[in-house]
């Protein structure tokens, strides 16, 4: 009987629990981060690819990327609500990606107040298939009640919170990026800037469609000039102030060694063999992702004739 009970109830249970293992890294007494899977979406990651971060301003809780789902996001929050003993009061969302912003959903509920850049409210609109990823490596439970929603703040090139103890600048670092709508997280009095998908770390970087080189170089310069002590990308859990070299070095040699290969007429499916970038190889995924980065910039170098 007492079997039977608990076959019965197990499932029950199953429902309750977690779906996310929140293990946070702190980088500063006021700020924690939580590093994502270095690996796409997928069954065990649940979506959880992309790093988030809290700061604690004083009177509340700043969360820096939503999450990939309404559940990672309402755990997330139960979570910060056991450490702090404090409410969120904001939520910013770095891009327009499905595993940093489906999240938003949670907080929308909530009535929460969500931060993103105005160019967001576009890359959404021509960018849906990029939220097609994530509910197919979920389940209907742990997917449940994540939707699109509308930021409600959008900043254009500076948006400031402040805090009773700390303030937070949220920065546009260049025109686009990775993505158009990328902006960067600075706490100038903790010295820290959370760069999300401009800086890339542990895995490989990712130039697509909607990315622009030459002003994601910019915006590197721009953070490299801020002498930062530390610095959080999207991706990777490294946060030392050197952090974003690597990304900064591999973008210069894409740029240079394809245009080269472009200018000598090399064709496309040829021209990974002239891209120098074997010291980056390091990266996960770099055997799929640098090949493919090569010819997504020999595309933008020919429609841009």
């Amino acid at each position: 009987m007492k079997k039977i009970i608990l076959i019965c109830i197990l499932p029950i249970l199953s429902l309750f629990a977690n779906s996310y293992d929140f293990k946070a890294v702190k980088v500063t007494s006021n700020i924690d981060c939580f590093i994502g899977d270095f690996n796409p979406p997928m069954k065990s990651n649940k979506g959880f690819v992309s790093n988030v971060c809290t700061v604690d301003i004083g009177d509340s809780i700043v969360v820096i990327e939503a999450g990939p789902t309404y559940n990672f996001a309402k755990e997330l929050s139960e979570f910060i609500s056991k450490k702090h003993n404090k409410k969120i009061s904001y939520v910013i969302v770095t891009n327009f990606h499905d595993d940093r912003y489906t999240g938003a959903s949670f907080y929308k509920e909530k009535k929460i107040p969500i931060i993103a850049h105005k160019t967001v409210v576009k890359e959404l609109e021509e960018n849906s298939e990029k939220f097609n990823r994530i509910p197919k490596i979920t389940t209907e439970e742990e997917y449940l009640n994540s939707k699109i929603v509308q930021a409600d703040i959008f900043t254009d090139d500076k948006y400031i919170i402040k805090g009773k103890n700390i303030n937070i600048e949220v920065l546009k670092l260049s025109n686009s990026s990775n993505s158009v709508s990328d902006i960067a997280v600075f706490v100038p009095s903790e010295d820290f800037i959370f760069a999300g998908n401009i800086v890339f770390n542990g895995r490989m970087v990712k130039f697509a469609k909607y990315s622009n080189l030459d002003n994601w170089i910019k915006a590197l310069e721009k953070l490299e000039s801020m002498n930062v002590k530390y610095v959080m990308g999207g991706h990777g859990k490294q946060f030392d102030k050197n952090s974003y070299k690597p990304t900064l070095e591999y973008l210069r040699v894409l740029k240079n060694d394809v245009s080269k290969a472009y200018d000598d007429e090399i064709q496309r499916e040829d021209i990974y063999k002239y891209i120098d970038d074997k010291k980056f190889s390091y990266y996960k995924h770099y055997k799929q992702v640098a090949p493919e980065n090569a010819k997504e910039y020999y595309d933008f170098l020919k429609w841009a004739e």
